[in-house]
């Protein structure tokens, strides 16, 4: 293996640093763990996580004989890659790689990417279901939660894996090459991390950088930086679209999908299959209706997801069946309850203007919107002017209130309220929330500084939601 005989120094001590290294144990490879935060409890940390015994643990500043010493740096992703000793580690010619690299070094079978400002999760999810259906080895990894890492070491020769990527993950991708990639769409976010436009854009692209035109990248049509990557993207494109009627490839029309055009790639292991007899006649895959998940976005991740599938040769029927069954992952447009005739949706996941912009596109009734939080840089005016006059009351928490609350009184949204706590905002909410509304948390923001992550913020939203007494 590249990593035998390497001093490695795996950096960041959460979920991806300690499955890093557990699956170096595995290997036989004996690595450090560091962490820059100097107040960290090791003693809990390696009570919390057993696998970690014996394992030499660096907190605070590195030393310079450290530094020296390493031959190869194993980031977890939310480690900055441009920090200065990391960059001076860089120069001095030292291997650098993620945790999704390091999944793939070790692990077997082949690789599905999805990776997209939003709808990653969904698609990921979705997409394991469907091999799952069909193929008997199959792991959803990365982003979604689990990391590459943790599964790599039990992989078998024919196992299928279907890893969500974050940008922060691509930014360390050596050999990574996946048989199929999906880049669902690219607008502004973590601009704070990768500083440009151009930086981000090229750290999505970099999904396919091992790939050839006999691998698949599924590409939606109607993002302009992914369709502009149509004609230079190294794989064979599968595109889709939600407004075009596409000559070749999946697109939504009058409420159904259609897939256009034929297959002109070999497929997975070079099989050969087609949905059309003939190429002239678009073929009619499906009803929206069927679905169980709901909003637009939806229907482009559903698209992302045929498109994939058809690319690994699962048959339709197959397909089309788990789709009629898959329900919305929790904390995407995620339905909670009625409770005294009012809708409450967790949208928690909505955490840039974009992915929020399709949370209340999504809503039917006048929607009481939960917004603000952490400020990643995001401009809000686009997520403003999709309220589309559905929005009645405007709550809004955390450090970018002040900042939403300046945007949207320039489109006219004056109905605004703010709230010091996810406590007192949800009181807002139950108490000018009337029959035939929707209350919806999608705030358009990340939920460090009031919360530990989405997914804390979006529990507590349900637990409040659940425990409103009906009238």
């Amino acid at each position: 293996m590249i990593l035998d005989g390497k001093k490695i120094l795996v950096v960041g001590s959460g979920k991806s640093g300690v499955a890093a290294i557990a699956l170096l144990k595995e290997k036989g490879i004996e690595a450090t763990l560091t962490d820059s935060n100097e107040k960290l409890d090791v003693n809990k940390l390696i009570n919390d996580n057993p696998v970690l015994r014996g394992v030499n643990i660096i907190v605070g500043e590195l030393s310079d004989d450290v530094k020296k010493s390493t031959d190869c740096l194993i980031l977890s992703p939310g480690v900055p890659t441009d920090l200065p000793w990391i960059n001076e580690m860089r120069n001095r010619g030292v291997m650098i790689i993620g945790e999704i690299e390091l999944g793939y070094i070790c692990g077997k079978g082949s690789v599905i990417g999805i990776t997209g400002t939003n709808g990653k999760t969904t698609t990921t999810t979705l997409t394991g279901e469907i091999m799952k259906a069909y193929y008997k080895h199959v792991d959803v990894v990365g982003n979604i939660g689990i990391p590459y890492t943790e599964k790599a070491a039990a992989q078998v020769e024919d196992q299928i894996t279907v890893a969500e990527i974050s940008s922060f993950q691509l930014e360390t991708i050596i050999d990574f090459h996946p048989v199929v990639t999906a880049i669902l769409n690219i607008t502004p976010d973590h601009l704070n991390r990768h500083h440009t436009m151009e930086a981000y854009i090229k750290a999505k692209e970099d999904i396919t950088l091992n790939q050839t035109k006999d691998d698949v990248c599924v590409l939606n049509y109607d993002s302009p930086d992914t369709r502009a990557f149509i004609d230079r993207c190294p794989a064979t494109v599968i595109a889709f679209s939600s407004s075009t009627k596409l000559e070749n490839g999946f697109y939504y029309e009058d409420g159904a999908i259609y897939r256009a055009g034929v297959r002109n790639y070999k497929g997975y292991e070079g099989k050969a299959v087609s949905y059309n007899d003939n190429p002239a006649e678009p073929k009619k895959i499906m009803n929206v209706t069927d679905m169980n998940l709901v909003g637009m976005c939806n229907i482009e991740n559903v698209m992302a997801a045929l498109a994939i599938a058809e690319a690994m040769n699962v048959p339709l029927d197959i397909t089309l069946k788990v789709i009629r069954d898959f329900k919305a992952v929790e904390h995407r447009i995620e339905f909670v309850a009625t409770k005294n005739g009012v809708d409450y949706y967790n949208d928690s996941k909505g955490t840039n203007p974009d992915a929020a912009i399709q949370g209340i596109k999504a809503m039917t009734k006048p929607t009481i919107l939960i917004g603000g939080g952490y400020d990643k840089g995001s401009e809000y005016d686009d997520w403003i002017k999709a309220f589309d006059n559905k929005v009645k009351l405007l709550v809004l928490i955390g450090v970018t209130r002040d900042k939403i609350a300046e945007c949207a009184r320039k489109y006219g949204v004056t109905n605004i309220v703010m709230a010091d706590t996810f406590e007192e905002c949800m009181d807002i909410c139950i108490k000018n929330a009337c029959p035939g509304d929707a209350v919806l948390l999608s705030p358009a923001c990340a939920s460090w500084g009031m919360f530990d992550n989405y997914e804390q913020r979006g529990r507590i939203f349900k637990d409040i939601v659940r425990n409103i007494k009906e009238n």
